[in-house]
């Protein structure tokens, strides 16, 4: 990740930041938040850090917006400096190419939910990115291009394929990899919910496809299961 200077040229990320506060200084802070028994949840999601996720919210609320600092956590690899590095940064000053190499390197579900949700959708190269993701043949990239348009079905569908993306959804979304599964299960309910045109066929697809049917639900979730997600997210909006 590279901090440019108004000119465009490349310039070496600062060993301390404006207030003083070094990336070791950072790390070592961490280091200190870090519980055994979190790591363990954290593993069987995929993830692999052990910090309070309310903690690390803290620690970026007091550090404030500093780009140079992220960069210099993110460069790290630890996935907890990289969950803080994108609390930090600003999701605006990052080109398209920095933007899908960091989508490269966000190994674990958290990492790859927060840059997508906290520092893609805000930037402005986001729709360029998802049309490019959206067919690349590694799905965890490929995932990130579903959420991006999850995000759209919801705000801004207009210029969407809703019939073409149910169809990909009919033909794929079975027998693909669970955190691409995933994504476009997402995006199936999102059209079911927001599109009552669609609402039949997409029911239709969750059911004939039963993704997530079995999926452990705690008292007062919603299921993931698209079928059941849609209705309950239609009643809820008629009851409002």
């Amino acid at each position: 990740m590279l901090n440019r200077t108004s000119n465009g040229q490349e310039a070496e990320v600062a060993q301390t930041t404006e207030t003083g506060t070094t990336a070791a200084e950072v790390m070592a802070e961490l280091a200190d938040l870090e519980d055994p028994r979190i790591r363990d949840v954290n593993a069987k999601h995929g993830d692999d850090h052990g910090v309070n996720l309310g903690k690390l919210r803290a620690l970026a609320k007091r550090l404030k917006t500093q780009q140079e600092l992220a960069g210099e956590l993110w460069g790290t690899g630890d996935t907890a400096a990289r969950l803080l590095a994108l609390l930090i940064c600003r999701p605006k000053a990052f080109d398209r190419d920095e933007l899908d190499v960091m989508l490269r390197q966000a190994h674990t579900p958290k990492v790859q939910d927060w840059l997508v949700n906290y520092v893609v959708k805000k930037n402005p190269h986001a729709e360029e990115l998802r049309v490019a993701w959206f067919a690349d043949p590694d799905p965890l990239v490929a995932s990130a291009a579903w959420a991006l348009t999850t995000d759209r079905v919801a705000k801004k569908p207009e210029g969407l394929d809703l019939p073409g993306l149910l169809d990909i959804i009919e033909a794929q979304m079975k027998d693909a990899p669970d955190r691409l599964q995933w994504a476009m299960n997402h995006c199936l309910a999102q059209i079911g919910i927001e599109h009552p045109e669609h609402r039949a066929r997409a029911i239709g697809i969750g059911e004939r496809l039963e993704v997530l049917k079995d999926y452990p639900t705690p008292p007062n979730c919603t299921s993931p299961f698209a079928p059941i997600w849609i209705a309950e997210m239609v009643n809820r909006q008629d009851a409002n």
